[in-house]
């Protein structure tokens, strides 16, 4: 385990939402960053120079590619956003290409590294089982059959290339990350502030979901913990329905949330898309839970509680 000493860690896709939560309690450990992305400047000027930023277009080898040699950790996040747009055809090759080939592009700079890093965490999501809304998907369940499964699927193949390099891989299976400074969350609180929030289509799904802090905490702890490989499911011990979920919200912001979205207006505006919002799986983190990790928000109350403290006077 890394304890007391300065980590040096490669993220790539390190300036979303997780990812610069990463950052910043990667900063705050006085561990060494090197953030691979497509506008250095305009990291250095974010991160103010902590952060040793490379250029990298998510896709081919270059001066990057040195990065990896004697890092101690690398965490990819990089693919396109599947909520930022209908799932055309085309659509769905980026979100595929986003994801298959960064990662090929860095097992590939791994392979040439002389000193390999010791991990790889790559992103994936519960979206792995596919719609499960009965019983619990730990991380041994099966995989879906739907587009999404097939995504992340595929992307996790990818990163299972790591063992071949003999670097060990954890595959971060990430429910609903929920956090005061964007991801899912930012775009519900405008109509639940208005009272227009609910539930969406029967409200019955299981709504898998994480607080930021324990999607930064768990990643360290996957980097840290050699017991830790393939799929890891990050997703907080609590169960909740999409209906419990929109009845939380509500109750934080001191809200109504009884306007249920239907089913056939979801599809009808999203397409296939609608499958994120109507399907969902009880991913329970039976590993995390098993190797010890202990949850900073448990509870969905208590996670919305202290993300939204005073927001519904």
């Amino acid at each position: 385990m890394f304890h007391n000493i300065v980590m040096k860690a490669v993220l790539a896709g390190g300036t979303g939402f997780v990812g610069s939560a990463l950052i910043e309690a990667l900063l705050g450990r006085g561990d060494a960053v090197v953030l691979l992305t497509r506008d250095p400047a305009r990291s250095q000027l974010r991160w103010k120079g902590r952060v040793d930023s490379r250029l990298w277009n998510g896709r081919d080898p270059g001066p990057w590619v040195m990065a990896l040699d004697g890092a101690d950790a690398v965490v990819n996040l990089v693919g396109e956003n599947v909520a930022g747009a209908r799932w055309t055809p085309e659509r769905k090759l980026a979100l595929i290409k986003s994801r298959i080939d960064s990662t090929r592009a860095l097992l590939a700079a791994m392979a040439r590294a002389r000193q390999r890093p010791m991990v790889l965490v790559n992103a994936s999501a519960v979206g792995y089982y596919g719609a499960a809304p009965k019983g619990e998907c730990a991380e041994d369940a099966p995989q879906g059959s739907d587009f999404l499964s097939a995504l992340c699927g595929q992307w996790e193949r990818e990163a299972r290339a790591a063992d071949k390099l003999e670097v060990r891989a954890v595959l971060a299976r990430f429910g609903v990350v929920l956090g005061a400074k964007g991801g899912a969350l930012a775009r519900m609180l405008p109509p639940f502030k208005l009272g227009l929030g609910g539930p969406l289509g029967s409200g019955l799904q299981p709504f898998p979901w994480i607080h930021i802090d324990d999607a930064v905490g768990a990643i360290l702890f996957a980097v840290a913990d050699a017991r830790l490989s393939g799929p890891v499911n990050l997703t907080a011990p609590e169960a909740r329905t999409n209906a419990q979920f929109a009845k939380a919200l509500g109750r934080a912001l001191r809200r109504p949330a009884l306007l249920p979205a239907p089913e056939f207006a979801l599809k009808l505006v999203f397409g296939e898309m609608a499958s994120l919002l109507l399907g969902g799986q009880r991913a329970a983190p039976r590993k995390l839970l098993k190797l010890g990790y202990k949850f900073r928000q448990p509870t969905l109350d208590g996670a919305l509680a202290c993300l939204l403290g005073g927001r519904g006077a």
